[in-house]
């Protein structure tokens, strides 16, 4: 009874009013004005804020009005009263391949269950695009921001985590694969199945995780005494993300004569292309060359043959990264400079024994 005559808050008397313009949403007055209620009390009962005593029949025809008539709350008001945007920014090298995309999907999950909306901005590697990227998604209201093969310079002004990051800067928590163990699952099953005249591809100088991996496979090797020969070692250049990346270079290899019978390619797209390369020159995966790639990227299960790879867990990262900037946000827990992801090899069909 009380609640049919009362708003709950105020204790001033209720009464239903008009609706507003008929297909536009309401807005806080305007449901408060047609419930007759205090604006206060719908918005503590549309905002589920605990310990208020209002009754339940209430609450229930504060949220069917809600719904009956579109309300639309003022997020940019809300966040400008509580300073929390509720949202991140991603940095991304380009948005088509399986790499950024399996880990974007891993943010966006994450993302989702925590409650929070994402900006993406691609920058192709472009150095002034990242810093103005940056600053955009800043003065946009991002609450922290999550690089993937970004390469940042300097501290940012809100919570950073990156993805393939190794540079130690102030304020960033880098989350990386150990190159050293991949390098050493890698090169161990080959040099298991015989192989020592080995071929590598050498990631792009802008590429974050390039070098790591380079120094991996040649402390590796050295380790193994496997002989990494500087006419079996070509470098990738090209700013694409697919297997035109590796097919060209692979031509270059054996445009060059020297022999041999593996070759590791930087990643899984430029293996695809590599592999393309191969048997267009009639030459058999892995019969004649084994091939082997980097990343696990879905694609790498349907390749003729399927390609034998490191798998680094891509969608699992995006999660890792993502929980980790939310702890930062909301310091729930000591933050980290850096968080590294142990590899796992991939056997699939590209690599076989080495032809005698």
């Amino acid at each position: 009874m009380g609640d049919s005559l009362k708003d709950p808050t105020s204790g001033e008397p209720r009464k239903e009013r008009a609706d507003p313009v008929a297909g536009r949403p309401a807005n806080l007055k305007q449901l408060a004005a047609h419930l007759g209620l205090n604006p206060a009390t719908v918005s503590v009962v549309l905002n589920d804020v605990p310990g208020r005593a209002i009754p339940q029949a209430t609450r229930d025809r504060i949220k069917a009005a809600a719904r009956q008539m579109n309300y639309q709350p003022n997020l940019l008001a809300r966040s400008l009263r509580s300073r929390r945007t509720l949202t991140i920014g991603i940095l991304v090298p380009e948005l088509g391949s399986g790499y950024h995309t399996q880990v974007m999907s891993g943010i966006g999950d994450q993302l989702m269950k925590a409650g929070y909306f994402y900006f993406t901005a691609h920058h192709r590697h472009k150095r002034n695009l990242i810093e103005e990227y940056t600053g955009m998604l800043i003065g946009r209201g991002a609450q922290g921001i999550i690089t993937i093969d970004t390469l940042l310079e300097h501290p940012i002004a809100v919570p950073v985590v990156a993805v393939a990051g190794h540079r130690h800067i102030q304020g960033v928590t880098n989350v990386l694969i150990d190159h050293v163990r991949a390098a050493e699952l890698v090169l161990t099953h080959l040099h298991s199945l015989g192989h020592r005249k080995i071929a590598f591809m050498r990631g792009q100088p802008f590429s974050s995780d390039s070098d790591a991996r380079w120094q991996g496979l040649t402390a590796v090797a050295h380790k193994l005494e496997i002989e990494i020969q500087p006419e079996l070692v070509v470098s990738l250049e090209s700013d694409v993300f697919s297997p035109d990346l590796g097919y060209p270079v692979v031509q270059q290899l054996l445009a060059a004569g020297g022999p041999f019978t593996a070759l590791v390619a930087f990643n899984d797209v430029s293996a695809i292309g590599a592999i393309r390369a191969l048997q267009d020159a009639h030459i058999q995966v892995p019969a004649d060359v084994s091939v082997v790639g980097f990343d696990d990227i879905k694609e790498a299960s349907f390749t003729m043959p399927r390609l034998t790879t490191i798998n680094q867990a891509l969608e699992e990262i995006g999660r890792i990264a993502t929980q980790s900037l939310l702890n930062r946000i909301h310091n729930t827990a000591s933050p980290r400079d850096e968080i590294t992801v142990e590899p796992e090899l991939v056997i699939r069909e590209s690599t076989g024994p080495a032809r005698t």
